[in-house]
C-alpha cells in the first residue's frame, strides 16, 4: 500500500500552529525589547558605602518583582552589587 497523503484539514492545522508559534515568538521578542530599555541608572550605587549598596540591592529586587527588569538584568545587577559589597573592608 502507498503512503496516505495528508488531508487539507491537517495542512490547515499545521499552518495555524506555525502562525500561532510565530505570533508568540514576536510577542516574546517585543516584551524582551521593552525590558531592555528600562533605565537602571538610579539603581547603581555611586558611593560604595554598605548602606547605599544595600539600598541599591533592595531597589533591584523591587524592580524585578514589578516586572520592570528581566531576570538576566536582575541577576547581573544583583551579582555586581553583591561583589562590590563583599569587596568592602570589614569595620571593627
Amino acid at each position: 500500500m502507498g503512503n496516505q497523503r495528508t488531508t487539507f484539514d491537517k495542512l490547515q492545522r499545521e499552518r495555524a500552529k506555525k502562525a500561532k508559534a510565530d505570533a508568540k515568538r514576536v510577542a516574546r521578542q517585543e516584551r524582551s525589547n521593552e525590558t531592555e530599555t528600562v533605565d537602571t541608572s538610579d539603581i547603581v550605587a555611586t558611593n560604595d558605602s554598605p548602606a547605599e549598596l544595600l539600598d541599591a540591592i533592595a531597589k533591584v529586587h523591587e524592580r524585578f518583582e514589578a516586572n520592570q527588569i528581566s531576570f538576566e538584568e536582575f541577576e547581573e545587577l544583583k551579582s555586581d552589587l553583591f561583589e562590590r559589597l563583599a569587596a568592602l573592608p570589614i569595620e571593627s
